[in-house]
């Protein structure tokens, strides 16, 4: 049935949930699983705004990409832990749909699981939700759980 999961996992509740049901499918079908997650770019201007850390205070991108990849870390623990074998854990910076579009294409994923809704920003309720853009753009069958 499908050779090749793509997971967008940021670690919210809703990613959680369709997480588990990439893992489900993926010992179902004994496909490859991958987990892919993402951190957004910050300008210089909003990195000015956060206090993020006091020793890099300008590295705020640094900082996004070390958080996204403990929570990369920790989906791919979720999938062995879950029996599944065959597991790759991602992470990557840029626009969320676009970047999990891009991605599921490059790697010729023949499904991409993702929750319906995650940690997105109010953009999203302004713009439509990273779900409902991914449908919309993807080449391969989209699940949002």
């Amino acid at each position: 049935m499908f050779k090749s999961i793509l997971a967008a996992f940021d670690g919210s509740e809703g990613s959680e949930a369709a997480l588990r049901k990439a893992i489900e499918l993926a010992n179902l079908c004994g496909a490859d699983l991958t987990v892919l997650t993402l951190y957004r770019h910050h300008s210089v201007l909003e990195g000015s705004m956060y206090v993020t850390d006091v020793e890099q205070p300008d590295n705020i991108d640094g900082i996004m990409r070390n958080h996204a990849k403990k929570i990369a870390e920790h989906g791919a623990t979720v999938a062995r832990q879950a029996g599944c074998e065959k597991i790759r854990a991602f992470v990557k910076g840029g626009p969320t749909a676009r970047t999990i579009v891009s991605f599921s294409k490059q790697h010729e994923n023949d499904l991409v699981v993702l929750g319906s809704r995650g940690l997105g920003s109010i953009e999203g309720y302004l713009l439509g939700s990273v779900s409902h853009k991914v449908t919309s753009l993807s080449e391969c069958p989209v699940l949002v759980v």
